[in-house]
């Protein structure tokens, strides 16, 4: 028997998430992690993102069943919530902090080449007494350069998320198209008080995207769907 061809071998996102943490660390990121199941305050109320927003509707979000009166629950639909958390932990001693959290997200969705109903995020965060887009952004034109290669055509363009004000989306050139890889902005005054900090003190920046497609654009993988359905096809090329 061939021992070398029967090993066993990470699978892509595993490989990408490894790499992508150790790019960050070489810029002062450490890896914090949160539970997939979640609240609705840390998921939403203390993203500042409000009751009657469509993200809370059923087509966006899978609902836990619960009885009346308990603590209505789902599975994350963003890793937005472990900032949330993090904050949390050291809001009785806060200290200027870089971290960045992956994990498996999931979207009451419909699926396709770019679209699936769970995938992984990776999430950044930084506070600091001051902060500034322009950190932001030189911060993930580091990042793309690092792992999309010196060449990579990246733009940013003013876009609003309730978490962060001002707020921008990150694009990169692939397959003759921009393709959408990071939502990002300073942290909005709302989601440091939620945390339990000063926001006349304490400032952040903030920015989040789909891990998968940082893959697709990486290794030019057409299909999102390709990456969870077990084809040994495409993760021995890994």
């Amino acid at each position: 028997m061939d021992t070398e061809s029967n090993k066993g071998h990470l699978h892509p996102i595993t490989s990408v998430i490894r790499e992508i943490a150790t790019i960050f660390d070489r810029i002062g990121f450490s890896v914090v992690q949160g539970p997939e199941l979640e609240d609705e305050f840390h998921n939403f109320d203390a993203l500042n993102v409000p009751a009657d927003h469509p993200a809370r509707d059923m087509q966006d979000t899978f609902w836990i069943k619960t009885k009346p009166g308990e603590v209505r629950k789902v599975p994350r639909t963003h890793t937005s919530s472990v900032q949330i958390r993090f904050l949390e932990s050291i809001a009785a001693n806060p200290q200027p902090f870089k971290v960045i959290m992956p994990g498996k997200v999931y979207r009451n969705e419909a699926t396709d080449t770019t679209h699936e109903a769970q995938f992984f995020q990776v999430e950044g965060l930084y506070v600091n007494k001051t902060v500034s887009m322009a950190e932001l952004k030189g911060t993930l034109e580091r990042f793309c350069s690092e792992f999309f290669g010196p060449d990579a055509k990246i733009r940013f363009r003013s876009s609003y998320f309730g978490f962060v004000e001002p707020g921008v989306e990150v694009d990169v050139w692939w397959k003759n198209r921009w393709l959408e890889i990071f939502g990002a902005g300073l942290v909005h005054p709302n989601v440091i008080k939620a945390s339990g900090l000063d926001p006349k003190e304490w400032r952040g920046f903030a920015f989040g995207g789909g891990l998968d497609r940082l893959l697709m654009v990486r290794y030019g993988i057409d299909d999102i769907r390709h990456l969870y359905s077990g084809d040994l096809r495409l993760i021995n090329q890994f």
